[in-house]
């Protein structure tokens, strides 16, 4: 086993650096906080405090070939001066934000690790103060760049995280939630002095030349950040561990090599994934008997051989697409694969779509519910609802494994997130479509960019179910094989493409722009001109898909499913939301017990009524407007004598509204007793005279009578 020294903390001095980035000081510290982790940083901007730490083993635990990194993001509920909820009042399990922003971290810094680093390695970002800056993600990334910058873990490239918005035709670098909320751009983007690391984040249909924009404006403002880490490691850097090497030897590269790449270069070209996948595997165990006819001495030579036909295999593939511009199924390089498309294939669903591309493809279903159904989330900005939730599944059998069945992961809650980022621009208002949405995306086979079928298969199963979307959303995956200047970009990626290629880069959009984009790489960076041309491919191969989509669907369906829950919706006045209530919730109880629906009443009075029976959600309506109705002048009305006065009869004309009708009002002729004409409980047609200022009702028996004659009268009186 491989060991490196003990650290040693003697003599370590706090040191400071600080930078302006967006109009806010960024300060980075060491040396006075968790000082015996390998490298650790306190990061300060206002009122936001991070804390990083990053630490590896010392050594490698044997048999392993790869680099075994873990990044974990929390937030601690005091930093918002907040005390947990729930029954052990402290913090459980991560958030689905914070499982996010750890892979937002990870996802950066882990190409940067040089190869043969098998160290078991633990990246942790703290938030331990927090303001409404909404800077707490990008800082993390920054922050955990920086410790494993001055850490003697052999990260020699540190690197830079800004979010940036577009405001008021300007670009805008980190900006706070205030702002967020108005940009039609939340980009976040992450990379090294001399190239792009990452790209994550969310549009309203921008132009491709403005989301590139965005990133050249971001790359350009993680400069400084870059030259502070630079500096701080200056002043308090470790020596950098060396790198264990970890070499194929020449003399059996050059046996697998020959072995190897004949069939190797036959297999590679087979469309399908289960017999590329076979036949690959037995072309490695027949090659290994033949290298190795008694077996591998021990797990350095099985390894040694295992990497030396992986490094074939990627040789191989890389070649045939820079070389002869073909893929790993014997596609061109802009070529998308066949695409397949069922909607509305469940019948009790509210909607549904089979969404198949090659051989990935995804089941996906929306269901409609009401603001009850909203899910309530408390971060420590404060607490906000959400009435759009796309889950992601990716069970085993989808890629022919076996697996136990377990909640979701980091990798189906990140793919989630992605594809509802990428639907959200184009979604109806909450005014305009009250419901809450619910997508669920099931994929049954994979091989290349699920979470873009999710977003195709999302937008066709909302369209099944009468969602009135403003325009259909399309997903692509680009990939990229470099090597020096040698550049190949890769339409519509496979799973094998992905593994042993350069970069995964998913665009999302309308006919209009760019919603969403996710970029990961797996060197250590691309450029702005690589970036443009991955973009306009992709605009082409989404366009392609688009047409399929639409073909298939060329509209969103007139009526919804009968299975889906109708809500109607009722404006009154703020004085009148007690009235529906009533005295201890009396009258809505009786509503609801009468119809069966839902009620939902909002402070500023809209009331929504919700119900799979639209006839009862219409019945419940007619009864809010019973109880919510006011007196019109010159209308007349049946109503109910309710008391009788010397100088009169008060009748109410409406559920809780009572005017009264003067003795002089009853009839034409003199009236010399009200109970001459009138007595309680008598329904009686009236005309309204007069509301005056203090909403007092004069009524009239005499006019109502002249007007419609007493048969409303006599009817309602042989009735009962």
């Amino acid at each position: 086993m491989i060991r490196l020294p003990e650290r040693n903390i003697k003599n370590m001095k706090q040191e400071t650096v600080e930078v302006n980035v967006g109009g806010k000081t960024v300060r980075l510290e060491t040396g006075r906080m968790a000082r015996q982790a390998d490298g650790a940083i306190v990061l300060w901007v206002e009122g936001t405090v991070v804390i990083a730490t990053a630490v590896a083993s010392k050594t490698i635990k044997p048999g392993t070939d790869f680099l075994p990194l873990t990044v974990d993001y929390q937030e601690r509920a005091y930093a918002a001066g907040k005390i947990p909820g729930g029954f052990f009042k402290r913090e459980g399990k991560p958030s689905e934000r914070e499982i996010l922003n750890s892979r937002l971290v990870d996802r950066p810094i882990r190409p940067l690790f040089p190869e043969g680093f098998y160290y078991d390695t633990q990246v942790i970002a703290s938030v331990v103060s927090a303001d409404r800056s909404g800077v707490t993600d990008v800082m993390a990334v920054v922050a955990a760049s920086a410790a494993l910058t001055i850490s003697d873990i052999p990260f020699h490239d540190p690197m830079g995280a800004v979010r940036v918005g577009y405001i008021d035709g300007n670009f805008v670098i980190n900006p706070d939630l205030e702002q967020q909320e108005k940009s039609s751009i939340d980009l976040v983007v992450a990379g090294t002095a001399d190239a792009i690391m990452m790209v994550e984040g969310k549009a309203s249909e921008v132009s491709e030349e403005l989301f590139l924009e965005a990133i050249r404006t971001a790359h350009n403002a993680c400069q400084p950040i870059i030259a502070a880490q630079i500096e701080l490691q200056k002043k308090a850097g470790k020596v950098k561990r060396a790198i264990p090497p970890v070499p194929v030897r020449p003399e059996l590269m050059e046996k697998i090599r020959q072995g190897g790449k004949e069939p190797l270069s036959a297999v590679l070209v087979m469309s399908d994934k289960k017999a590329r996948e076979d036949k690959t595997s037995e072309i490695r165990n027949t090659l290994s008997k033949e290298l190795f006819p008694d077996g591998f001495k021990d797990a350095h030579e099985e390894k040694e051989f295992s990497t030396g036909f992986h490094d074939l295999e990627r040789e191989l593939l890389r070649a045939m697409v820079l070389d002869r511009g073909i893929r790993a199924d014997g596609r061109k390089t802009t070529e998308i694969r066949p695409i397949t498309i069922e909607v509305g294939i469940l019948p009790r669903t509210h909607g549904s779509a089979l969404f198949t591309r090659g051989e990935t493809q995804s089941l996906s279903v929306a269901t409609l519910g009401t603001s009850d159904d909203e899910q309530r989330i408390d971060a420590l900005e404060g607490e906000s609802t959400k009435r759009f939730m796309l889950h992601y599944n990716f069970p085993a059998f989808s890629v022919g494994e076996v697996k136990p069945m377990r909640g979701p992961g980091r990798r189906e809650i990140g793919h989630g997130n992605l594809a509802e980022r990428a639907l959200l621009p184009i979604l109806p208002s909450k005014e305009a479509f009250p419901y809450s949405i619910r997508l669920v995306s099931d994929i049954l086979e994979s091989n290349g960019s699920t979470s873009m079928a999710t977003v195709c298969g999302g937008t066709l199963a909302m369209m099944d179910a009468g969602i009135p979307i403003k325009a259909p959303v399309a997903g692509i995956a680009m990939g990229l094989i470099k090597e020096g200047d040698r550049v190949a970009i890769l339409s519509d990626i496979l799973g094998i493409e992905d593994h042993l290629g350069d970069m995964d880069f998913k665009v999302t959009g309308t006919d209009s722009g760019v919603t969403a984009v996710q970029m990961d790489i797996k060197i250590k960076g691309i450029t702005l001109e690589i970036m443009k041309k991955a973009l306009d491919q992709a605009r082409e191969g989404r366009m392609h898909i688009m047409g399929k989509m639409k073909a298939s669907m060329p509209s969103v369906r007139a009526t919804m499913s009968p299975y889906a829950p109708r809500i109607l919706t009722i404006q009154v006045k703020q004085d009148k939301i007690r009235e529906v209530i009533g005295p201890g919730g009396k009258m809505i109880r009786s509503i609801t017990e009468k119809t069966g629906v839902k009620i939902d009443i909002e402070d500023s009075g809209l009331i929504r009524v919700a119900s799979a029976d639209e006839e009862a959600a219409r019945k419940a309506i007619e009864m809010i407007n019973q109880i919510v109705a006011e007196a019109e002048v010159g209308k007349i009305y049946l109503g109910k004598v309710k008391t009788i006065a010397d100088y009169g009869a008060f009748v109410e004309i409406m559920p809780g509204t009572t005017g009264l009708c003067h003795v002089s009002q009853l009839e034409p002729r003199r009236v010399e007793k009200v109970t001459d004409v009138v007595n309680e409980g008598d329904e009686i047609v009236v005309k309204v005279l007069e509301v005056d200022r203090q909403g007092k009702i004069r009524l009239s028996r005499k006019e109502a009578i002249a007007e419609e004659g007493e048969g409303r009268e006599h009817r309602s009186a042989a009735k009962a």
